[in-house]
């Protein structure tokens, strides 16, 4: 099966918040994995905040971002084509979107994913909007 996760949904492979265990079963659920090739700065832009806000410390932080490092290697990444902008304006123009949650939309499309997971509520309704089955996690 393959799964998308929006950022929002990834961080929650390697930060405890609700729905984590949610996100882990998806993750062995999926015979592929798909992330927009915004996800990696998005993510790590999550776990800084976190070393800012003093919620990790910096060995924290450190081990996480490998840990997300290493799994990057495994996932189809979803680089900003034509094909992924037409359907991230697609998004927009009908939709209440901001931009890089369209862009996660548009690479799911074009990704052809199974599933898209997402705890944006209107981030999926998008998503349903552009074909997709939608999880809310």
């Amino acid at each position: 099966m393959r799964v998308f996760f929006d950022s929002s949904a990834f961080v929650k492979r390697y930060v405890r918040e609700d729905r984590t265990e949610a996100v882990l079963d998806w993750c062995d659920r999926a015979t592929e994995i798909g992330l927009s090739g915004i996800a990696l700065p998005e993510i790590v832009s999550a776990f800084c905040r976190l070393r800012r806000e003093g919620s990790i410390d910096e060995w924290q932080y450190r081990q996480l971002k490998s840990l997300l490092l290493d799994d990057i290697e495994d996932v189809a990444v979803c680089d900003l084509t034509p094909a992924v902008l037409g359907q991230a304006v697609n998004a927009l123009e009908s939709n209440t979107l901001r931009a890089m949650d369209a862009i996660h939309v548009g690479s799911a499309v074009v990704f052809k994913a199974d599933v898209f997971l997402s705890g944006d509520m209107r981030q999926l309704d998008a998503a349903t909007r552009a074909g997709l089955r939608v999880e809310a996690v």
